[in-house]
């Protein structure tokens, strides 16, 4: 028959032709139990990256299973707008050309990211269509369709009635190019950087110095602080200090607060630049002092340096101060320093006015996560949820941007403030109808934080669809909560804590059951992929390489629960190799006659379904637990190690009987069933190899993917043992006749296992030994082979063993003497000999003493 290899282009033919047939949408049997996985959308800033690969594959690893397992499946597909990072992007393209979004205006710039949007969003999915994910495409959402926009709406309306979204002055974080971020999106580095030691005159007379990283904020300071009990500075508290080059007099004041130890012991207070300096100011009233504005330029408090950047300015500030005699000394001081995680810019303590999700929105949701109605994988992020919830402080959601979904906050004339549902025309409160809607735009993540339930149709009462999207208004009772939710860890808090918050906020309802957390994908060394460190794996170059298929494999091969995953080309290749296996046993299959069957009678065929049973047990079990390593582990030995290497090599015994038509159909049957247990794992060549069996075209085969996954069935383990027994015995056989390098006529078996007579004329054929037979004892002047299961014996009739024993026992005296040159019973050596030596030599060792027993054992066997 005709068999040609398979390439990518078959996997694009296969991709269309399942989705053309309708295979990944959601089936309209409501009979079926439902199965519900989101996707976690990528952002439409560029490709895909090997963290996507990763979700993406384990993802549909799942939902192919679920789908094959009787499931009604949803695998919802999406992409996010992602605010901050996609503003940025387009920002830099605009400033290439010349032009700052300033000059466009809002709404020709937002025009300018929706158009990279559709170009970057298409791209990204055509890559997950590489991938082989196998998602309901009809349904694809995206966090700012007019439908989300509805949800989002909503969302912000239930909340802001009920007084949990305010808005109010507080200390942010702040990002003097992106603007506010919440705690979780500032990154900390370890930086060294320098304390500098300023002079502040005393009103009265003398100085005291004050320690601090950042000099140029001293013109935003209203005091200086000790601890009370520090003897140093116990007679200074009360009076006033003076403001280095301005002379701006500041109290001294005492607060616990102070480290005696850090530093000179003496700390200038700004509350208007840092945390810990505002909640000492409110503790002391003192009014905060705002010395640069958002872009954070310095202001007329600065005096000369007003105009200046804070970061340009320092150098200057450093040198007046130098010049002033008011720098006593600088040290080198490392320290952490708060980054944006989109551009790594310093981040600023900055006084704004914001709004705020308050905690105790979450209430519920850590109540219920505490009665364990939803679990973690692997067990222990449950731990690190736990610790982050009980110190969850207000989440800003405000962002100073203009893509992304605007603040739905409108304001009239008279300052009343309100929420609608639709786009307002007049005040509720008093009718006014000049308004205006809030400026900003929320926080990606409260979007994304809805996406469990806004994408199933929350909020769309009435609506059968919308831009085209096919959903009903069972959905959202059908699937939600969602079944599992597969991401990596490092958005635990990011997006899985505000999921779960919000979907038990607003349905009542935790969004998921399970929630899997993987880990990193890190290069080949264990290091985390980045673009300065020139380590960056394209997961489409890899699928050039060595197909969707073999990237999917290595990467379950490689995912082991709670441990991050080091992409080493090894793997990859070791996958390849595993592809290429099967088709070989495919090709060697379709070469053989072979009769179609359904039931099993010849003994190999009922071997080889009995493997698979422990196979497909094996498999179901790993899955059901998200231990995707020991699944592939478990296909890996199966096809490999045992229906390859072994099922294919017995039925080479019946390749000229008259069994060999049923043999081989039988064999077929259980290679077929093998393929649809890899399918989720493997799906392009799985669907290849079982058409190609069925000699069937590519457009008329139904496809493996909705055919019955493999169900759990029971094994024949007597006639295992026999098979296990046979194997054993081919093997000690074959390593009998390299020992022996003669000719060997008979052969006996010693086991309590019994054979058949099938058996036996098997292992005869593949040790080609003439005359196998079953024995209760040694046989005279035989030479003999120990193994687990039995001992198999060779006549040594005729042999002449005297040449052998003489070469072992000289082979067995070189290993010796070579062992005694490394000198490892020297105690005087092993203590003076550097380490990488001592392990270099103990390695050798240990090599050598494995020779040494293996020689030992031949010598025992010839002259025992």
């Amino acid at each position: 028959m005709d068999f040609p290899p398979f390439d990518n282009a078959l996997e694009k033919r296969f991709y269309q032709i399942w989705q053309e047939r309708g295979h990944f949408e959601v089936s309209e049997d409501t009979t079926k139990p439902p199965f519900c996985i989101i996707m976690p959308p990528p952002n439409v800033t560029g490709k895909l990256h090997m963290g996507h690969a990763l979700t993406l594959s384990l993802q549909d690893i799942l939902v192919r299973f679920k789908r094959m397992d009787g499931y009604r499946v949803l695998y919802q597909p999406g992409l996010d707008h992602a605010g901050i990072a996609t503003q940025n992007v387009v920002e830099k393209q605009l400033l290439a050309q010349g032009v700052r979004k300033e000059q466009l205006g809002r709404e020709a710039f937002i025009k300018k990211v929706w158009a990279w949007k559709e170009a970057c969003g298409g791209q990204i999915l055509e890559q997950m269509q590489e991938l082989g994910v196998s998602c309901a495409w009809s349904r694809l959402r995206f966090s700012m369709d007019s439908g989300l926009e509805k949800a989002v709406r909503l969302a912000f309306k239930a909340w802001f009635d009920k007084g949990l979204i305010i808005q109010d002055t507080y200390m942010i974080n702040w990002c003097c190019k992106d603007g506010a971020l919440a705690d979780i999106e500032v990154e900390y580095k370890e930086e060294l950087g320098k304390l500098y030691y300023l002079r502040y005159p005393l009103e009265s007379r003398g100085e005291v110095v004050v320690a601090t990283t950042r000099p140029e904020t001293f013109f935003g300071d209203v005091a200086l602080m000790v601890h009370p009990e520090d003897e140093r500075y116990k007679h200074l508290i009360g009076q006033n200090a003076l403001l280095p080059l301005t002379h701006r007099s500041i109290p001294i004041i005492a607060d616990e607060y102070v480290d005696p130890s850090f530093g000179s012991g003496c700390v200038k207070v700004t509350p208007a630049h840092d945390p810990n300096d505002y909640a000492v100011g409110k503790r002391h009233n003192l009014t905060p002092l705002v010395i640069f504005n958002e872009q954070g330029v310095l202001n007329a408090h600065a005096g000369a340096f007003a105009g200046l950047d804070r970061l340009e300015a320092r150098p200057k500030i450093v040198e007046a101060l130098k010049e002033g005699d008011y720098l006593k000394e600088v040290q080198e001081h490392p320290h952490q320093v708060g980054v944006c995680y989109r551009c790594d810019s310093p981040i600023e303590p900055y006084i704004s006015k914001q709004w705020f999700v308050k905690q105790e929105v979450a209430k519920g949701s850590i109540e219920k996560m505490a009665q364990g109605l939803a679990q973690f994988y692997p067990p222990h992020w449950r731990n690190n949820y736990n610790a982050w919830m009980q110190e969850l402080r207000p989440w800003c959601i405000s962002r100073q941007l203009w893509w992304g979904h605007q603040i739905p906050v409108f304001t009239c004339a008279n300052k009343h403030q309100f929420v609608p549902l639709e786009t307002p025309t007049h005040c509720p409160t008093c009718g006014d109808t000049h308004l205006e809607q809030d400026p900003d735009v929320l926080d990606t993540w409260f979007s994304s934080g809805l996406w469990a339930f806004s994408t199933l149709g929350f909020a769309q009462e009435g609506l059968e669809g919308f831009e085209g999207v096919k959903f009903n208004l069972d959905d959202l009772k059908d699937f939600y909560p969602n079944s599992v939710l597969i991401t990596g860890f490092d958005i635990l808090f990011f997006w899985v804590a505000r999921m779960l918050l919000s979907g038990e906020s607003l349905l009542g309802k935790l969004p998921f059951k399970h929630i899997y957390l993987h880990a990193l994908v890190r290069d080949e060394n264990g290091e985390k992929m980045s673009k300065s460190k020139g380590n960056v794996i394209d997961p489409l170059e890899l699928i050039k390489t060595y197909g969707s298929d073999s990237v999917r494999f290595a990467l379950a091969m490689l995912c082991v629960q709670g441990r991050d995953l080091c992409l080493n080309p090894k793997v990859l290749e070791q996958a390849k190799h595993f592809s290429h296996k099967l088709y070989n046993a495919a090709f060697f299959l379709s070469t053989q006659p072979a009769t179609k069957t359904t039931g099993f009678n010849t003994s190999l065929g009922t071997y080889a379904k009995s493997r698979l049973n422990a196979a497909t047990k094996e498999v179901r079990y790993a899955l059901e637990l998200y231990r995707f390593n020991d699944a592939t582990t478990a296909l890996y030995r199966f096809f490999w190690g045992e229906f390859c290497d072994w099922v294919l090599e017995f039925s080479k015994a019946f390749k000229h009987s008259q069994q060999a038509p049923l043999v081989f159909g039988e064999l077929v049957a259980v290679f077929q069933e093998g393929l649809k247990l890899l399918h989720p794992f493997m799906p392009f060549l799985s669907e290849y190899l079982h058409q190609s069996l069925d000699q069937q075209s590519l457009e008329n085969a139904p496809s493996i993917m909705i055919s019955p996954y493999p169900k759990d069935s029971t094994q024949d383990e007597g006639l295992e043992a026999r098979f296990n027994l046979m194997k054993e015995s081919i093997t000690a056989l074959r390593r009998l006749k390299i020992l022996l390098n003669a000719p060997i006529e008979s052969a006996s078996i010693e086991s309590a296992t019994a054979l058949e007579v099938e058996d036996l004329q098997c292992i005869s054929k593949l040790s080609k030994i003439p005359s196998i037979s079953v024995t209760q004892s040694k046989p005279p002047k035989s030479l003999s082979d120990t193994g687990e299961l039995g001992v198999v014996h060779v006549s040594l009739e005729g042999v002449d063993v005297s040449a052998l024993v003489g070469r072992l026992k000289a082979q067995l005296e070189k290993l010796k003497k070579e062992q005694a040159k490394l000198n490892l019973d020297n105690p005087q050596f092993l203590e003076k000999a550097p380490k990488a030596l001592l392990e270099s030599l103990q390695e050798r060792s240990k090599t050598i003493l494995e020779k040494q027993a293996q020689v030992q054992k031949e010598l025992l066997m010839l002259e025992g």
